[in-house]
């Protein structure tokens, strides 16, 4: 299987491979890698309090009993999130002005519309009729716990924001847990095969909160899209099937209830 190159730009001859890995471990313990560990706690909670299969989580609750106070939070929420993502840009880059050079390396730009767009929608489909079928045998199983995706009050504004919400995840997930972690690590001089590992696992990981059953699905998504990215050197579709997947979860129940 060949591989689409990336282009970012030229690195920076001064980063060591102490700063690489440096640079690794700020933007994880910044994002993904804190959510890994709260979420491996959230885990042994559960089975310790009573067990997972009686257990609960919601994705989206109120931050605030009062609905513009709580819209208000979960903008900037949104919006400190996407700091990390930054970072990683900026540490690819080596400058701030070259950051739109690294977004067109990764992908992460509006070149290919038609090509994203159409195989971000096949990874959708793929991985959104797999997740349903895993959720339903973890629940039948008892490892997985109930998911709910909002509890938030129907507001003009709910739906707006559930979808900056999704957007949120696919930046934060796709550019820090494939596109920085895939060319930092194919920089130190690992292998594909490694990159693939820890990308599904680290992913699997920050979802141990919802159980053992969606964590094995987001491992096998963490895997299909590590290879898609190696195979087409395109970020973009990987944004475009994450969003599709959250903004689908979150909002069906809140339209079929509304």
């Amino acid at each position: 299987m060949s591989r689409v190159q990336t282009t970012l730009p030229s690195p920076s001859p001064h980063v060591s491979r102490a700063d690489l890995r440096m640079q690794i471990l700020l933007v994880l313990g910044m994002s993904l890698g804190a959510s890994a560990v709260y979420s491996v706690l959230d885990l042994v909670e559960m089975a310790v309090q009573s067990s997972i299969a009686e257990s609960s989580t919601t994705l989206n609750q109120p931050l605030s009993p009062v609905p513009v106070i709580d819209a208000l939070r979960r903008l900037t929420s949104i919006c400190f999130a996407i700091v990390p993502v930054v970072l990683a840009l900026w540490f690819l880059a080596g400058t701030t002005s070259r950051i739109p050079a690294v977004l067109r390396g990764i992908g992460a730009d509006a070149r290919r519309p038609g090509h994203d767009a159409a195989r971000g929608l096949a990874l959708f489909a793929v991985m959104g009729g797999g997740t349903l079928v895993l959720y339903q045998a973890g629940r039948a199983l008892g490892i997985t716990a109930e998911i709910t995706t909002s509890t938030l009050e129907n507001t003009w504004w709910t739906v707006p924001l559930l979808l900056l919400t999704a957007l949120r995840h696919a930046l934060v997930e796709e550019i820090i847990v494939v596109a920085f972690l895939a060319e930092r690590m194919r920089r130190l001089g690992r292998s594909w095969w490694t990159v693939a590992i820890v990308s599904s696992v680290l992913r699997a990981s920050y979802h141990l909160y919802q159980g053992v059953g969606p964590a094995l699905g987001n491992l096998v998504m963490g895997l299909v899209f590590v290879w898609c990215y190696r195979r087409y050197g395109r970020v973009m579709p990987l944004l475009v099937a994450h969003f599709l997947l959250d903004a689908v979860g979150f909002l069906a129940p809140q339209l079929v209830a509304g």
